[in-house]
């Protein structure tokens, strides 16, 4: 078990965990935490408690301090800065004719570094606009540019299912998705069904798809030739949760077959 705090870096959104370091935190307390992107502010979620280490993120980032009046007041300008750097950055990609479409900018808590998501359908040469911005902010730019599926991530938004996105919540690593997986739970592949928010297949596929295929080993295939007290016919259904299967049988008709003992 490792001692953690939940924190969130909007008033809502993905909980990162991080390693106390040694304070005592409690909900609702601002603090400075260390993280990829540089130093930043955050709001404590979940205070100390302790965590299986195979049911976290690891490395662990510290936690630096608990934030000061002046980290806030730095924190509060950062925001407004961060709108004023957004706008900026898109009025100069509109002049040097760049296509991208620009998703967020966000200083560090101190200041060191802008950075800059967007997103291309190829790579861009984006060396003058980094100098431009660096010119303007006279700060450390970094332009990174990122997939569909991790812009979903950093905008959010609610999915078919009516809650918040997987990627904006809870998702810290993005699992490869197959076609497969909705051929295997049934689902009809019509992409308004089986497509997210960013147009790319449902992560909450990859969820159940063990148990699907644990289940489906026990009923015959569609098309399957079986036979049934009734004689021999062929499978034309099968509802893998219920392991109810139905064979159409010649002169007899549709017959719904239970599977009993797991076996058919």
């Amino acid at each position: 078990m490792i001692d953690v705090v939940g924190v969130v870096f909007d008033d809502e959104g993905h909980i990162y965990y991080f390693s106390p370091a040694g304070h005592n935190l409690d909900k609702e307390m601002n603090v400075v935490v260390e993280t990829e992107r540089g130093i930043q502010f955050a709001k404590v979620v979940i205070a100390n408690t302790k965590l299986k280490k195979e049911n976290i993120n690891m490395p662990l980032k510290k936690v630096i301090r608990i934030a000061t009046k002046e980290d806030f007041k730095n924190y509060e300008k950062n925001r407004e800065d961060n709108r004023k750097a957004f706008l900026d950055c898109k009025k100069l990609i509109e002049k040097h004719n760049l296509k991208m479409n620009l998703i967020d900018a966000n200083f560090t808590l101190d200041r060191k570094q802008l950075l800059f998501h967007f997103t291309a359908d190829a790579r861009i040469d984006f060396r003058t606009l980094a100098k431009e911005l660096a010119s303007i902010y006279k700060t450390r730019i970094e332009l990174r540019q990122i997939g569909i599926r991790d812009k979903a991530k950093v905008v959010g938004g609610i999915g078919p299912c009516g809650r918040v996105l997987c990627c904006n919540n809870f998702l810290y690593d993005f699992d490869s998705v197959s076609i497969n997986m909705a051929k295997n739970q049934n689902i009809a592949l019509n992409p308004n069904k089986i497509n997210g928010a960013c147009n790319r297949l449902l992560c909450c596929l990859t969820y159940e798809n063990d148990n699907y295929l644990e289940a489906r080993k026990t009923l015959p295939d569609v098309g399957q030739r079986v036979e049934t007290k009734e004689g021999f016919g062929r499978v034309v259904s099968v509802d893998i949760l219920a392991q109810t299967y139905q064979v159409d049988v010649p002169d007899v008709g549709i017959l719904d077959i239970k599977v009993e003992n797991g076996s058919c």
